[in-house]
């Protein structure tokens, strides 16, 4: 657990230093994302040890700890797959203006799911309940992820069809979120 929590924040790091240098910053490893984000961590590491000392036997199912490790490491695989296909035009933070660079990736992974970071997170946050057999804070993160990326989700695509109109709309017709029962924001013709 404790390896691939510092594989992440490390890796999001270097591959945005390697992607995106110019938006390169302490922030950049991810470990100040909110204090949800942390509130979250202490409460997964509390429960685990409050369960392991009550519960011993729960901390010891070796088939999900292993489908949480496979949840991780799927999760993180696609988050830096979407990082480094997206090239310079991702960034941690939602863009309100758009650069002269900036382009609309349709290709790789985000020919599968149009948000394959925010799928690879959630995913991989949920894999790390599951492989500390941790019940609680595995219901906890899916429906505080869930929530959160709806709500980005819809925030960032208000930016993309503005930054790129009827191309983003045939685009979020044809491709799906990626994430279960988010279909992004809505848009009335």
């Amino acid at each position: 657990y404790m390896c691939s929590l510092s594989l992440f924040h490390y890796s999001e790091y270097l591959v945005t230093a390697i992607n995106n240098p110019r938006s390169l910053s302490l922030d950049s490893f991810l470990l100040n994302h909110s204090f949800e984000y942390n509130l979250a961590a202490l409460s997964s590491w509390v429960e685990f040890t409050l369960e392991k000392l009550l519960f011993p036997e729960l901390k010891q199912i070796t088939w999900l700890s292993t489908v949480g490790l496979l949840m991780v490491i799927f999760g993180d695989c696609l988050r830096k797959a979407a990082m480094l296909t997206a090239g310079s035009n991702f960034n941690h933070i939602v863009q309100n203006e758009k650069s002269d660079t900036h382009t609309l990736v349709t290709s790789g992974v985000y020919g599968w799911f149009r948000h394959p970071s925010y799928v690879g997170w959630f995913y991989w946050s949920i894999g790390t309940q599951v492989l500390l057999c941790n019940p609680i804070c595995v219901v906890g993160y899916a429906l505080a992820s869930w929530r959160f990326f709806r709500e980005r989700i819809e925030e960032e695509e208000i930016t993309l069809i503005h930054f790129f109109g009827e191309e983003y709309l045939e685009y979020k017709r044809k491709v799906p979120s990626g994430l279960p029962f988010i279909r992004g924001v809505r848009v009335e013709l």
